[in-house]
């Protein structure tokens, strides 16, 4: 850990200054592999090079935080409030989403060196700044926290992408080898339904999308006890699934005809077998592990392919709300997802971790919920419209991350996120 642990002097600040340092630091630990030219490239708009999340992410303290808290701080560089601005546009301009990958300046270690310069006065102002002071800016820094984690994510996604674009396909990182078991024959898991409550209490962080919480009539209905596998969509594939148009939304067919789609992102086709790009290289494709890498048209598509239906977000929150959260995370060291699970025994597996599943739910705001006020008020609520819900993280998420009321959303076309989905049935 770097010097500024030590700066640590008081028991109060320790447990969120230690929490923001590891979160930092293990950043930078998923950016080790990298060579100085990877960390530029983007080779689609809906990914950012590797320095830019580094970047953003260090501009969200800096800007929600020392900028307006530490009387003493000067910012590191007056062009970086334009160049790392995502998208809040009630504070400034935002440079382009897809032309973050123009940019060859600031280097590599201009950007480490804008890490630590925000780290080290962040460290001061929570450790030296005063109770009152720490009690204000505590719950900004949870946000920021957490959006790092978003972006370490966000990051192995994106690394992966960019990489398989490369006809080298480089390996990002050598991953340890799954000891998965066999998937065995899928079970049905029975839910009564009735009147329930779902979304976030209060008790400790979550965004200002999953809450309040509030009630939401049920009907009976059956959970898949796992995800849908490689093995299994194989099986939709041969039976002409992405050729009849039956099974698809009228955009969904749109988007499959204009992009040609004939299988998941990243699985080719090699002398009769299908192999599939990883974090780790190109490897055969094992028909154990979860699928990944489907849009929400897929995941529906192969829903009425099999006389079936994707969860509602309430049905999914409902059935995994009372399960512990433990899977395939990112610290797991896989970087894909593992075949059967080895982190669960409930009857309903692999609802954390491995991959995001798709919900039929639309994101919209729950009732009586109510976005954070200022410019933080556009980190969730902005995007309520023409996207779906996904829950449970992946294995590309920290375990940290997760919780059962967390909302993930996506246009129903993205697929580069590590999402899968399971199936479900009833009225």
């Amino acid at each position: 850990m770097r010097q500024i642990t030590e700066q640590i002097s008081s028991e109060s600040e320790s447990a969120l200054v230690s929490r923001f340092l590891r979160v930092r630091e293990f950043t930078e630990h998923l950016v080790e592999p990298l060579e100085v030219e990877d960390w530029v490239i983007q080779t689609t708009a809906d990914v950012s090079p590797a320095k830019w999340h580094l970047a953003h992410t260090t501009w969200f303290f800096e800007r929600f935080i020392l900028l307006r808290n530490a009387t003493d701080y000067r910012e590191f560089h007056p062009a970086f409030d334009h160049l790392f601005n995502s998208y809040y546009e009630t504070i400034g301009n935002p440079f382009p989403r897809p032309f973050r990958g123009f940019l060859s300046r600031p280097t590599v270690k201009e950007i480490i060196d804008y890490r630590h310069y925000v780290e080290e006065h962040l460290v001061k102002l929570l450790t030296q700044g005063g109770k009152d002071l720490l009690a204000e800016i505590s719950p900004i820094v949870e946000i920021g926290i957490n959006h790092e984690q978003q972006h370490q994510e966000l990051l192995l996604t994106d690394i992966k992408y960019n990489f398989f674009i490369n006809p080298l396909k480089p390996v990002y990182r050598e991953s340890k080898a799954s000891a998965g078991v066999p998937t065995g024959t899928v079970n049905w898991v029975d839910f009564e339904g009735g009147l329930i409550e779902i979304g976030h209490n209060g008790d400790g962080f979550a965004f200002d999308n999953e809450g309040p919480r509030h009630k939401v009539w049920m009907n009976p209905y059956r959970l898949s006890s796992r995800p849908v596998t490689n093995g299994e969509f194989i099986e939709f594939i041969e039976d002409g699934g992405y050729e009849k148009v039956q099974y698809w939304l009228s955009d969904g067919w749109a988007v499959v005809n204009k992009s040609g789609w004939k299988a998941p992102l990243y699985w080719e086709k090699v002398d009769g077998d299908w192999v599939t790009f990883t974090l780790a290289g190109m490897r055969k494709l094992d028909p154990q592990e979860p699928l990944a890498h489907v849009s929400y048209y897929e995941a529906d598509a192969y829903a009425r392919w099999a006389h079936k239906r994707l969860p509602t977000e309430a049905e999914w929150e409902y059935a995994f709300s009372k399960q512990s959260i433990a899977g395939n995370f990112v610290e797991s060291g896989y970087y894909h997802p593992c075949a059967a699970s080895l982190f669960t025994n409930h009857s309903l597996q692999q609802g954390y971790g491995d991959v995001w599943e798709w919900t039929m739910s639309p994101y919209v705001p729950y009732p009586g919920n109510k976005p954070l006020e200022g410019a933080l008020g556009e980190y969730n609520a902005k995007f309520m419209a023409n996207q779906l819900v996904l829950r449970g993280g992946s294995c590309a998420t920290p375990a940290s991350h997760v919780r059962a009321t967390y909302r993930n959303f996506f246009q129903p076309d993205k697929r580069w996120q590590f999402s899968g989905f399971r199936l479900a049935e009833g009225c």
